[in-house]
């Protein structure tokens, strides 16, 4: 709510590329809520944020997902930087997606397999600015925390080079090893987190599990 004072009717924008989960979403979740506007319900975040700004949202529903193309954790930096209370639902579940967007300033996360009970808690939560996730979300959290990778110091330090944005030569050279060898490391690096089920086929995965560990930070 942009003016701080409570409406009549919860206003709310609802992110989803599945017209079919859309419905499902505004007929079993939010119609058992009360008095209820969707004010925008689609997959653009461009048009929800556009609608926003000339009415107030008392929570948005966002699909991590959109179908798009789009980055998931910008997406939910986007309507929290508009002033606008979040609740992620999505099938995925990866432990650092779950952590990223509530760095990002989600309040809620919730699985796809959340029944409409507990979605409906969840939005409760967001409106009254406390944090919640569902029991299985929480729990794939928990195993994450349990299951840490375990890397050698080359492994570590060949991931922050590489996942830092560094040619693999360069990796090589900074390390002082031969290039096969620099591949092999991470190439240890993802069976490893292959293994634990992390999903790190990308440059852009070994960045976010870099981070994750602390070995890439922000200025």
């Amino acid at each position: 709510m942009k003016d701080g004072q409570p409406h009549q009717t919860l206003k709310f924008l609802v992110l989803e590329d599945h017209p079919l989960v859309r419905s499902a979403i505004i007929r079993e979740v939010l119609a058992g809520l009360g008095a209820v506007e969707v004010l925008y319900e689609g997959a653009s975040l461009v048009e929800a944020l556009d609608t926003a700004r000339t009415d107030d949202v008392d929570c948005a529903v966002l699909d991590l997902d959109l179908g798009d193309g789009t980055n998931p954790v910008d997406n939910v930096r986007a309507l929290v930087g508009a002033g606008i209370p979040v609740l992620v639902i999505s099938a995925l579940a990866d432990p650092m997606v779950v952590r990223e967007s509530m760095s990002a300033g989600a309040l809620a996360y919730v699985s796809k397999q959340t029944d409409a009970a507990v979605m409906r808690d969840a939005i409760q939560s967001t409106l009254a600015g406390k944090p919640f996730m569902s029991p299985d979300i929480a729990l794939a959290i928990i195993s994450d925390l349990q299951a840490e990778v375990k890397l050698s110091d080359q492994e570590r330090l060949a991931l922050s080079l590489y996942a830092s944005g560094l040619k693999m030569t360069t990796v090589a050279r900074r390390m002082d090893v031969e290039v096969t060898t620099a591949q092999e490391y991470i190439k240890r690096v993802r069976a490893k987190y292959t293994k634990a089920g992390h999903t790190v086929s990308t440059k852009t995965d070994l960045y976010r599990v870099a981070k994750k560990r602390g070995l890439i930070t922000e200025d």
